[in-house]
């Protein structure tokens, strides 16, 4: 019997797809929230940064249920995509994008946000009597400046996506092929008894984490300087 079969790697598969869509998501999503956190002023500014770190706190099962009331049938997203002919998310491919993008959120939006506090007003205010644009600016200077804290993002959003289980099968159930992403195979091979394959699953994810960890303090100038002053 092989170590892991073809309903393993198709959850291997599902699972590095959702999990790059959602990085590359929330980096498009993430960046102008972070901008603004780190720039605003506004009373609201409080009220957002805890609506973004929310997930780190909140039960997966609370997130996901939620989530799925808001895209169900009578829920107002659920209406929504069905008047615009998208049909239902839950239990999709798609409900477990947005699902995953809100569960991932402050591991993305709040490094990008520390990166972009740091950088201070000086380099942009340069910019800016040199006449550069604002779009210009963000790519000529905060970008280059606030590599590490993309970096960051980049691989905790990852990471974290990849781990998911409570909010992934409240909202995406095990549908083979479709929303049974590694942490639901592993679920389902310990459910079933069948602990060989589990620890290879289980075995490669811990892996797996081992060596994003180890990424991000030794490639990551940022990290590893936060080690050194922690």
């Amino acid at each position: 019997m092989p170590f892991l079969d073809a309903q393993d790697w198709a959850a291997v598969w599902l699972t590095l797809q959702l999990a790059t869509t959602v990085t590359i998501l929330l980096l498009i999503v993430g960046t102008p929230i972070a901008w603004w956190l780190a720039h605003t002023r506004s009373r609201l500014r409080g009220i957002v940064s805890a609506l973004v770190a929310m997930p780190l706190v909140l039960p997966p099962t609370v997130l996901g249920f939620y989530l799925l009331l808001l895209m169900g049938p009578n829920g107002p997203i659920g209406q929504l995509t069905q008047a615009l002919g998208i049909g239902l998310l839950p239990f999709s491919f798609g409900g477990l994008v947005i699902a995953s993008t809100f569960y991932s959120m402050p591991f993305v939006v709040q490094p990008v946000q520390n990166a972009i506090e740091a950088i201070g007003p000086r380099p942009l205010e340069v910019a800016a009597t040199l006449r550069a644009s604002p779009w210009d600016t963000f790519w000529t200077v905060v970008v280059p400046l606030a590599r590490p804290g993309f970096l960051t993002a980049a691989i905790l959003g990852f990471a974290h996506t990849v781990g998911e289980f409570g909010v992934v099968l409240m909202i995406g159930g095990n549908i083979p092929g479709v929303t049974r992403v590694i942490s639901v195979q592993i679920f389902d091979r310990v459910e079933a008894m069948e602990y060989a394959q589990a620890h290879w699953l289980a075995g490669g994810m811990v892996a797996f984490s081992f060596t994003v960890l180890l990424l991000l303090y030794t490639l990551n100038p940022q990290a590893r300087r936060s080690r050194a002053h922690g």
